[in-house]
């Protein structure tokens, strides 16, 4: 197709609004205007993508807050509106946006294949990632964290799904950090495929990143509780083609403007922020 950290406190309330029946989710998208015509350097992906009129983006479809398929088919949550941002910058509007589920185990090779322009997709920033393709970003920090049953008072930390079955998703970082712990490492495809083993105790706990969890428990009301400090960082990035240092540059220049101007601000509250409490972006790592 080529064309900070959460506190303790600020999960425990996270929890708490779960817990009182909040069920997160796009309370309706900002208004994100297209640029009108804009100009590209001739042969940068930019002007392909931009002269196609159309963009390919990659996300995830099951992910509370993040990245959800709504009832009409579209996915929803502050990942999508990144990526709105991102399209708008290149003169395209929402609805000429593709958008491709991409689950943990796919998102590298979407991009090497050319399946999708850019992946926004709860997708921490690591070396080995950086191996294959490029990151823009990183534009939001979560941390890996712990999902239980909402009567479970054993787990309380990382160090207590040593030796137990704990779920994750293949191809993701929790589930590396959970295998270097020494948990039993349950793996699935999904997040969402998570729950039902935690709910019938063939797992003791789901771990990833703390608000992709806060999401899952806000969805499930009184099931779930998120417990313990995350205990990891996880930089989320927006994946694009190894070195292409224009198009990164450009994507890093459009989510710095973002900072600036409130746009970045409203995708969060009209999304994540239903549930999470904002937090000022990290900044960008031009490598």
């Amino acid at each position: 197709m080529r064309h900070k950290k959460l506190s303790f406190l600020a999960l425990a309330a996270v929890t708490a609004v779960a817990l009182a029946g909040c069920a997160g989710g796009d309370s309706g998208s900002p208004a994100v205007t297209p640029e009108a015509a804009p100009t590209f350097a001739a042969g940068s992906t930019m002007e392909a993508i931009a002269s196609a009129g159309e963009i390919t983006i990659g996300t995830k479809f099951d992910q509370p807050l993040f990245g959800l398929v709504g009832p009409d088919g579209t996915p929803e949550g502050f990942d999508v509106e990144i990526g709105k941002i991102i399209a708008a910058k290149l003169g395209i509007a929402p609805e000429k946006i593709k958008w491709v589920e991409t689950v943990s185990a796919n998102r590298e090779p979407f991009i090497q294949q050319g399946e999708v322009d850019v992946v926004v997709a709860t997708y921490t920033i690591n070396d080995k990632r950086k191996e294959v393709i490029s990151f823009a970003g990183p534009y939001y920090e979560a941390g890996q964290s712990i999902l239980t049953l909402s009567d479970n008072d054993t787990i309380k930390s990382e160090d207590d799904l040593v030796g137990q079955p704990v779920c994750s998703v293949t191809g993701s970082t929790p589930a590396a950090n959970l295998e270097a712990l020494g948990a039993q490492v349950v793996l699935t495809d999904t997040y969402t495929n998570c729950l039902e083993p935690l709910r019938t105790g063939q797992v003791v706990a789901v771990s990833t990143d703390n608000v992709i969890l806060a999401g899952l428990a806000a969805q499930n009301e009184g099931e779930f509780k998120v417990v313990g400090e995350p205990f990891t960082q996880e930089p989320y990035g927006i994946g694009l083609a190894k070195d292409d240092t224009d198009f990164r540059m450009f994507i890093n220049d459009v989510l710095e403007e973002s900072y600036g101007d409130g746009t970045y601000e409203a995708a969060w509250e009209s999304t994540a922020g239903s549930v999470l409490p904002f937090v000022e972006p990290p900044a960008v790592d031009r490598y």
